[in-house]
């Protein structure tokens, strides 16, 4: 499958023998600041991925130095522009649809059934904390830095960081992150449990993070994904309505080839090899 080339984003196959493929934020100039452009390809980029038969893992990174700093002011005072004539009520339902898509454009990384492994230095600013907050891993260099900073631009965080921070670090870490905008370091971040692990340098980072990539891109596809849904929807479920779910989950997809090669191979002390998707 031919890869498709975006304004603000970079899809790179570092080793064409592995099944871990990179989405780059790519605007290095900026910051990776979040354009318009961005939250129209992010989502088609996500897709085109987690349709890629190649694709076990997304590693989500930034180009240059830093993650994301944020959305692009520039998009910020558009978008003020856009909505803030005319009819009131108009302007006001035509502004929901429009926050909606760009809420959507960030879900769309729980909605790719492949892991989403965000691999972090530098800045992560407003829109890169509600990005990463949607990731299923993150891990980060010791002297990345973080802030939900949407209060000090006089703005509610709307594309998912108050819905899922909370959920990620606990509900008074979370405020107290969102109400003061405070910045805090990758090491502080790993405290809080936003981040999983924290390493010294970038070097030690890539590393770190293809290896554990690769570990989970040599699994069983459909346990993978099915693991990752089962995670999602549990979130949001109680325990007993969380059982049911994925006892129906695994009446569909347990009786695999997956299964059965898994099976063998821990009986032949060899490691298994499983069908791509």
């Amino acid at each position: 499958m031919a890869i498709e080339k975006y304004k603000t984003l970079q899809i790179v196959q570092h080793n064409p023998k592995s099944s871990v493929f990179y989405l780059y934020m790519n605007r290095p100039s900026q910051r990776n600041a979040l354009s318009s452009d961005f939250f129209t390809e992010f989502p088609k980029a996500l897709n085109s991925l987690d349709d890629n038969i190649q694709v076990n893992v997304i590693i989500l990174s930034g180009s240059g130095n830093h993650f994301c700093s944020g959305i692009d002011l520039n998009s910020l005072s558009s978008i003020f522009r856009d909505h803030s004539s005319g009819d009131r009520g108009r302007s006001g339902e035509k502004l929901r649809r429009h926050i909606l898509g760009l809420q959507d454009a960030v879900t769309a990384i729980e909605r790719c059934r492949k892991p989403v492994i965000a691999s972090i230095q530098g800045a992560c600013i407003g829109g890169g904390v509600d990005i990463i907050t949607a990731c299923d891993i993150r891990f980060c260099t010791k002297d990345a830095f973080f802030s939900v900073k949407e209060v000090d631009l006089a703005i509610t965080a709307d594309l998912g960081t108050l819905q899922r921070l909370p959920n990620i670090v606990g509900y008074g870490n979370a405020i107290e992150l969102a109400l003061t905008a405070r910045r805090f370091s990758g090491l502080e971040a790993k405290e809080l449990g936003l981040i999983s692990r924290a390493f010294d340098s970038k070097n030690e980072l890539d590393e770190a993070v293809r290896d554990v990539a690769e570990a989970i891109a040599a699994k069983s596809p459909l346990a993978v994904i099915g693991t990752k849904a089962v995670l999602l929807k549990s979130r949001d479920l109680t325990v007993e309505q969380g059982l049911d779910y994925v006892a129906t989950k695994n009446s569909a997809t347990l009786l695999s080839d997956d299964l059965h090669e898994a099976v063998l191979a821990h009986m032949q002390k060899r490691k298994p090899t499983f069908s791509k998707l």
